[in-house]
């Protein structure tokens, strides 16, 4: 099933639909009881037996619906989420609670809030803008509640889907793991870079070839900037950004023009006799052209 960052491009839910329903958390916190009762009492007149068994053997039902609602107004709608979504989905699937009743519901929901904006929002082009923004988390709630039923019936008839399925839960946590390792990691990294930066800030000011010093401060700067920006892409991606590899490429481009610096130093000006300077000053030159492309195809994806 695709992630919820794509659900919600698919239906065209924006930063600022995120920002109209959070500003409508207050007003449904006060009308969230009164929302579910009237929600049940709905469900509870359409006549079927399984469904108003569950609801009347299962209080706690009350308390997920109630929970679902203000989490739909909170405007953080991240992995946490689009899980209880699924488990919101599945939970239902356990009490028998066909997808006929789940759409019902939500048809509820969505009525019940036009009512509520239309009450208490006397600007016409406010009062559109958020009964749009309410329309599409609906659909989307509806959307991935749905899409467990169907993962729970595939798991239900097929052994081999239930394999399949632990086998990527347990890929999700080993990667969980594997992020964090690499995390910890960066951050000793970049302690022990700043560490050379010190000392080479330390050199420059005892020693007396200031140029050389300033050079060495440089490089180590250099690699600082690069440890940093290896972190915010590390935190970028484990928020559910895009994985850029551009990074690792200025990782190596940076360290090969650190080289070139420190083999310029240390001939002092004089020509370099071996092929070194050469073949650092081509791969800058060609890490410098892949560098660019990346760039290129990572602003177009």
């Amino acid at each position: 099933m695709e992630n919820l960052k794509i659900i919600c491009e698919h239906y065209n839910f924006s930063n600022e639909d995120k920002e109209r329903l959070r500003s409508l958390l207050p007003m449904i916190e006060e009308v969230a009881d009164d929302c579910i009762k009237e929600l049940h009492g709905k469900i509870r007149r359409l006549g079927n037996n399984e469904v108003t068994v569950s609801l009347n053997s299962h209080p706690q039902l009350v308390h997920l619906h109630r929970t679902w609602l203000l989490d739909m107004f909170s405007g953080e709608y991240d992995k946490g989420y689009y899980n209880s979504l699924k488990r919101i989905g599945k939970v239902h699937t356990k009490e028998n609670v066909t997808p006929h009743y789940v759409s019902v519901s939500m048809n509820a929901i969505r009525d019940y809030l036009t009512n509520l904006l239309s009450e208490r929002i006397e600007d016409k082009e406010r009062r559109t803008l958020l009964k749009g923004s309410i329309n599409k988390m609906i659909d989307i709630n509806l959307d991935i509640v749905t899409s467990s039923y169907v993962e729970e019936e595939i798991e239900t008839l097929s052994a081999g889907y239930k394999i399949k399925n632990a086998l990527i839960v347990f890929a999700e946590k080993f990667s969980g793991v594997m992020n964090l390792v690499l995390v910890i990691a960066l951050i000793v990294i970049t302690l022990g870079v700043v560490g050379l930066f010190a000392y080479d800030v330390l050199q420059l000011l005892q020693g007396d070839d200031i140029s050389h010093g300033i050079i060495t401060v440089l490089g180590s700067l250099l690699v600082l900037w690069v440890m940093i920006e290896l972190m915010n892409t590390e935190i970028s991606h484990l928020k559910g950004g895009k994985f850029n590899i551009s990074v690792f490429i200025g990782v190596a481009l940076v360290t090969f023009i650190r080289d070139l610096m420190i083999v310029t130093l240390e001939h002092k000006g004089e020509p370099i006799k071996d092929l070194t300077g050469v073949y650092l000053i081509g791969v800058i030159f060609l890490l410098g052209i892949v560098y660019w492309l990346v760039i290129r195809a990572e602003g177009k994806r």
